[in-house]
């Protein structure tokens, strides 16, 4: 007699795994990181000045602290795929440490090309007594080159 009985009446052991809840749950994994993927911000929108300049040359293994300030004149932190909002005190707190770890730490601002240029000084200014020996800035290429 085929099937899972034999002939005492007893069950023999199934050997197949059932796969249809892991396909179900995968789905549905599938489907909120579909959702939620686009709804990531990556980074501060700054609108940066163009600017025919040729890129400065950074160690590879160094990552460099990008300070940003945005159209409202707020302030952000980057330091590799990790951008924090930080208050004016804290910046000076923050990349002064960066700083003092690691000397060789390339600082980069990125200002907003609506910000008022007082404030872009303003923020190199701070950044020059939190210990940082230069700091570089930031554009985009010119669209007519």
């Amino acid at each position: 007699m085929q099937g899972p009985f034999n002939r005492r009446g007893r069950r023999r052991p199934m050997a197949e795994i059932n796969v249809v809840p892991f396909i179900d749950v995968m789905l549905v994994l599938l489907v909120i990181f579909m959702i939620t993927a686009p709804m990531l911000h990556q980074g501060v929108d700054v609108a940066l000045p163009q600017a025919s300049a040729e890129p400065i040359d950074t160690p590879d293994n160094i990552e460099p602290v990008i300070v940003s300030v945005d159209k409202a004149g707020d302030y952000y932190i980057t330091l590799g795929e990790d951008t924090s909002a930080v208050a004016a005190d804290e910046l000076s707190r923050r990349v002064g440490a960066i700083v003092q770890r690691r000397p060789e730490t390339p600082v980069m601002v990125r200002g907003d090309r609506h910000v008022a240029y007082g404030q872009v000084v303003a923020l190199m200014t701070t950044l020059q007594r939190s210990g940082v020996a230069s700091v570089g800035l930031m554009s985009e290429p010119s669209r007519d080159e």
